[in-house]
């Protein structure tokens, strides 16, 4: 049976890998939560962690892992949608969201995951997915004309 239903491949075959990622983090959450007995807030309030340097509290930083990932890519992928709607070409629309993806792993566990939460992983992570989802806005737009009329 042949339905008139928009296709997506290139979105359906990235929502997996950017879901499990994102339940990765959430998890991860989790396993802090009950390692230091914390069932709520972002810190684990342990001696000098809270008020001194929260980069160096492990819940605070998955915690923002977590964040971070639920404030950029929902509208990443909303950008890389329509930009696959308007006909991008597919090849590089699965090679934009793998970087993003790789980025998003590189901003978590080479950046906040690491001692202090500070390192480079963390900087690259942020300005590449700045990048993307500029690019991706950019590029949707220049598919439909910029049609602001």
């Amino acid at each position: 049976m042949k339905t008139n239903a928009v296709q997506l491949p290139v979105a359906g075959t990235w929502a997996l890998p950017f879901a499990a990622y994102y339940a990765f983090l959430a998890n991860r959450i989790v396993y802090y939560r009950l390692k230091h007995s914390k069932y709520s807030g972002e810190s684990t309030g342990e001696a000098g962690t809270e008020s001194s340097d929260p980069a160096a509290d492990p819940l605070f930083c998955a915690s923002r892992a977590h964040a971070n990932f639920g404030e950029n890519v929902p509208v990443t992928l909303l950008l890389a949608i329509i930009a696959e709607l308007n006909g991008a070409d597919r090849r590089r629309l699965h090679y934009v969201l793998g970087l993003l993806l790789a980025l998003r792993v590189l901003q978590a566990e080479l950046g906040l995951a690491r001692p202090g939460g500070r390192a480079q992983g963390r900087t690259l992570g942020y300005f590449g997915t700045q990048g993307i989802m500029l690019g991706l806005a950019g590029w949707a737009g220049k598919l439909v004309g910029y049609s602001w009329s």
